[in-house]
Parts: C-alpha cells; structure tokens; sequence
C-alpha cells in the first residue's frame, strides 16, 4: 500500500529542530545530509507564517553536511568536531544533536558523542531524530523528552506550591504558538500560577527547564502530542499532571478551563472566578459589539464550517465557533495521523461540548482526500468557510468558499504573536472569520457601503 499523501501538513521527526530554536538560547546541531536542516526550516518558519530566523535559526544551524564520506567510513568524527566547533564559536546555553536518515541509516552513534561532552559538563543533548522515525510531532516528543532525561537529570525536586510547567502546541508546527503561549501564561498567571511557559518570549530559558522537577504539578493542554512526556515527569520527578484535552478558546472554553486548573491546583475559587468575571465582561462586550455588523451583513455570512489542522488546535477551534459564533460543522480533518488512543480523548471531548462535532470528525493526513470530501460535502446554495492552510485557500476560490488561515503550510501571511486561543484569541478568530466575508470578494467588485 502506498504511503505517498497529496499536500502534506508536516515535516519530518528532523523538524524537531525548531522545537530547540523555540527555547531561547538554545541550539541545534545536525548531523545530516545538506539541505535537510534548511528545507525542514523553510517548512516550518517560513512555510509557517514567515517568522523568521530568530537567535539562531536558519543560516546559523550548524550541520555536518554529511556525504559520500561518511556514509562510506562512517560520520562520527565529521560530528565530534562539529560539536567541538559549536561549542567554540556559537553562544547558547544548550545544544541538542539532531540526526538525519543518513546518520541513523549508517549506524552512526550520536548519542554518545553527544553523551561524551556532557560528561565533560558541557550542556550538549543527543536525540536521534531520522525523517523515516515519525514526523515533526514525534520528532517534538523525542527532543523534550532528551533533555528533561540528559539535561534536566535525575535531581531530587524542592516542589513549589503554585508553579506549573506547561505543554501545549508544537512551536512552529503551530503558526501561532508564540502569541498562543503568551495568552496561556498571562491568563494562569492571573488566577495565581506561577509558570513554566518553556518556549518563546515568555519563557526564561534554560532556567526554567532546570526548574521543571520542582513543579507542583504539569498542565498538557493536548488530547495527543506532550502525552509521553507528562507521563515521563510523573514516573521520574513523581509530579501529577493536568491533561485538558481542548485548546480553549472564547468565552466559555476558556472560563471551563481556569476552573478546571484551579480546582486541580487548589487556588482560590473567589480569586478565579473575579479574574474569570473581569475576562468574560470584556470577551462578551466586544462580542456584543460585532452584532450590529452580523445584523447588517448576515446574508453574507459563513453558515458551513470546514476545518483542516491538527489534533491540538482544530477541535478546540470548532467547538468556538460553533458553540458561540453557531456556525454549522460539516467536516473537522485532523491532520496529524493520531494515534487510536488519541483518538478515542478527541472524540469523546468533543462528544461532549456537542455531538455534531463529533460526527463531523475526520482523521485524515492526505489533502487530497481532504479535498474530495469537502468537495463532496459543500454546498453552494449555503455560505462556508474553510479554516485551514494556502491548501485550502485554492480550495475555497475554486468552490466559492471564504477562508481562513489555521494551518501549516502558510506562505502568504506573516504572522508574529497572532493567536487564536482564549480570550483574546477568540476575538481575533471572530475579527479573521468575518473578515473573510471582505477578503473572499473579487478585487473588481463594487463597494457594500
């Protein structure tokens, strides 16, 4: 059978590599063929809304460049000096070695070379992260679980009251996790968490992956990816875990969600639902604010809602949009190849918050069956609205459809600290849904004022 798929939505296991570039000052080292570090970079940040080399991405991702050579005599000393040079000549307080398919194939034993010079007390990570292993997500569980294991370490934790380690997106791999991440914390931090954001501007760096034993408990904010890796925390550091299955968003989501962490932390009920009320006041008030342009323009609007995207950001998308914006799901296509057990926490979430979710739930990696079924399923007669990647847009011009950016690949949008999740990203969903309505019109067409 063949495992060939039309428009595929993630890299390679190797992609991990922006999983490092997203922890401030920390390095990746690949030990891989030419090109492969640079291609699963231009996928993953530039095919992700342009977002830029940062510290040191890009050009600055030192690599092997593995060929003939050391496929024939083997690449470990082509990688020892690499990572002599690195250590040399590059600033960062961590380095993690990636391995290609060449290295893997070959036999080459990375992890011990890497292993060699953190015995020497250099902080330098070994993961084997070959593109034939798995894609970006299971590359992105290998590269946080090698360093909670090598750089992290088997140390006894002080355990402090209120701090929590989150898990949430895959950076990169999410379009939006930098603005994502900042609306988790500022919201936890309100209701009295002190917090372990672990990528991005928000996050303190290596400090606070030193600090991940201490933690009262960790929050995953997946029904997938991140499963292993609460589970590795709680087996070696005994720290519990919090596993909220939908990314919230909006209103009432996002309000379930502070409550639900609140009574699992123990923070004060009086304190969260005052920060709760002062959130909601200002989410509805501006909901209420768009009515006069729903009332004036609800002939245009989107009624069928498609959303194409992973299993950490779709669901909780749809559910938004639906429960609060009631928009009709005719088909949520999960992209990420979820695994059975996964499957059963998404179907069951959404079941839950409302059972046509769950019957518009498809799990499918390939767009172009993707295509074919909303092809199948769209209706011209009704307006939709596809959310999804520059795949999708193609699809919705052609059926007459609106669109949305939510998905990788996205190469026509720039996107800094967008996000649509809680409160304030359930706003900027709502402005990006109904812009769509202007965005989708043929650049002839006359005025509507």
């Amino acid at each position: 059978m063949s495992t060939i798929i039309e428009q595929p939505r993630h890299g390679c296991a190797l992609s991990a590599q922006q999983t490092v570039l997203a922890i401030p000052r920390a390095m990746p080292i690949v030990h891989a063929g030419p090109g492969c570090a640079s291609k699963s970079f231009g996928f993953a940040a530039t095919g992700a809304g342009f977002q830029g080399e940062g510290y040191a991405g890009g050009s600055h991702i030192s690599s092997t460049n593995t060929g003939e050579q050391e496929v024939i005599f083997g690449g470990e000393p082509s990688l020892d000096k690499e990572i002599k040079g690195a250590l040399q000549i590059l600033d960062g307080d961590m380095f993690v070695v990636l391995t290609g398919c060449t290295s893997d194939i070959v036999g080459d034993d990375s992890q011990s070379i890497a292993e060699k010079y953190a015995a020497d007390g250099y902080p330098v990570v070994g993961t084997e992260t070959a593109g034939f292993k798995g894609n970006s997500y299971y590359g992105h569980e290998m590269v946080v679980k090698a360093i909670i294991e090598q750089f992290v370490g088997n140390i006894v934790p002080k355990v402090r009251r209120g701090l929590v380690n989150v898990f949430a997106t895959v950076p990169f791999q999410d379009p939006f996790w930098r603005g994502d991440l900042e609306e988790i914390k500022r919201i936890l931090t309100k209701i009295g968490l002190e917090v372990n954001i672990l990528f991005g501007n928000e996050s303190a760096g290596v400090s606070e992956w030193r600090d991940i034993p201490n933690a009262q408990f960790n929050l995953l904010i997946s029904p997938s990816t991140g499963t292993e890796v609460v589970k590795l925390l709680e087996e070696k550091y005994q720290t519990p875990y919090l596993q909220y299955p939908i990314l919230p968003v909006g209103g009432t989501e996002t309000s379930r969600f502070l409550r639900e962490i609140a009574a699992f932390a123990g923070l004060s009920a009086v304190r969260t639902e005052k920060v709760i009320k002062e959130e909601e006041k200002r989410f509805y008030d501006y909901l209420v604010s768009v009515s006069d342009f729903i009332g004036e323009y609800w002939n245009n609007l989107p009624i069928d809602l498609y959303t194409v995207g992973d299993s950490i950001y779709a669901p909780g998308v749809s559910s938004f949009l639906v429960n609060e914006l009631g928009l009709e799901p005719k088909g949520i296509y999960l992209t990420d190849e979820t695994k059975e057990d996964w499957q059963a926490v998404i179907t069951d979430a959404l079941a839950e918050r409302d059972t046509r979710l769950k019957t518009s739930l498809v799990f499918e990696n390939d767009g172009g069956r993707i295509e074919a079924d909303i092809r199948q399923k769209s209706d011209k007669a009704r307006h939709s609205i596809i959310l999804g990647s520059s795949w999708e847009k193609f699809l919705a011009l052609d059926i007459g459809s609106l669109y949305a950016y939510l998905s990788l690949p996205l190469d026509e949008t720039v996107i800094l600290n967008n996000s649509y999740l809680g409160y304030n990203g359930g706003l900027r969903l709502i402005e990006e849904v109904y812009s769509a309505v202007f965005k989708c019109r043929p650049a002839t067409a006359r005025s509507i004022y």
